[in-house]
C-alpha cells in the first residue's frame, strides 16, 4: 500500500494528498502516517513546500470527517432505541444508556473531537458519534479543523526535517498505533466492566 499512495503524491502532488487524507478519514486503515511523513519529505527535493501539503492534508482530512458527521448524522435515533430495545438484553444495554451516552457527548464531545483526532483510526471515527449527538456543525468544525491541523503539522514537520528517513518514522508511529489501540482497548473493557458491575447492584 505504501508504494501505491506514495506514487499517488508523487505524480498529482497537493491534489494526490488532499485526495489520500480525505480517503484516509473514510476508511481509516488507509494510513495517515506514510501520507503526511512523506509528504514532508517530498517538500525537501520537490516543488512542495510544508505549508502546502499542511493545507492540503488539512481540507482533505476535514472533507473526509464532515463525510462521516454526516453519516452519523442522518441514524436515526428512534430506530437504534428501537433496536436497543429488542436486541440490548444480549448486550445489557436499555435506552436509557444510548441517552446518558448522548448526554456525554454533548457536555465532552468538542474537547472529545479535538483530541481525537490526534489518535490513530479514532481520529477518523470520532465524527461519527458527533453526528449521531447531533453536535453543533460549526464546533465540529472548528474543533476538528484544530485537532488536525495540529496532527498535520507535526507529521509533515517531522517528515521534511528526517528526509529519507521518513521510514522510520513511520515505524515510530506504528509503535504509537499499537500502544494506542491497547490503551483504548484496555479503557473500553474497563468501562464495560464497570457499567455492568453498576447494573448488577442497581
Amino acid at each position: 500500500m505504501e508504494n501505491w499512495i506514495t506514487n499517488i503524491m508523487e505524480q498529482f502532488g497537493y491534489a494526490g494528498i488532499l485526495l489520500l487524507i480525505a480517503l484516509e478519514n473514510v476508511f481509516p486503515p488507509i494510513p495517515s502516517e506514510v501520507i503526511l511523513t512523506f509528504g514532508g519529505f517530498m517538500t525537501t527535493y520537490s516543488s512542495l513546500t510544508i505549508t502546502g501539503v499542511v493545507i492540503a492534508a488539512t481540507v482533505g482530512s476535514v472533507l473526509g470527517a464532515v463525510i462521516l458527521y454526516g453519516a452519523g448524522y442522518l441514524i436515526n435515533v428512534d430506530r437504534l432505541e428501537g433496536w436497543i430495545d429488542r436486541y440490548g438484553r444480549f448486550l445489557r444495554l436499555k435506552k436509557e444508556d444510548i441517552r446518558r451516552a448522548d448526554a456525554w457527548f454533548d457536555k465532552y464531545g468538542y474537547w472529545t473531537v479535538l483530541f481525537c483526532r490526534m489518535i490513530p483510526l479514532i481520529r477518523s471515527l470520532i465524527s461519527i458519534p458527533a453526528g449521531i449527538s447531533k453536535m453543533k456543525f460549526g464546533l465540529f468544525l472548528l474543533y476538528t479543523t484544530i485537532g488536525t491541523l495540529i496532527w498535520n503539522i507535526v507529521l509533515v514537520s517531522v517528515g521534511a526535517a528526517v528526509g529519507g528517513s521518513w521510514e522510520k518514522i513511520v515505524g515510530f508511529m506504528d509503535v504509537y498505533s499499537n500502544i494506542a489501540y491497547v490503551a483504548i482497548a484496555v479503557f473500553g473493557l474497563g468501562g464495560i466492566y464497570l457499567f455492568l458491575r453498576k447494573r448488577k447492584r442497581a
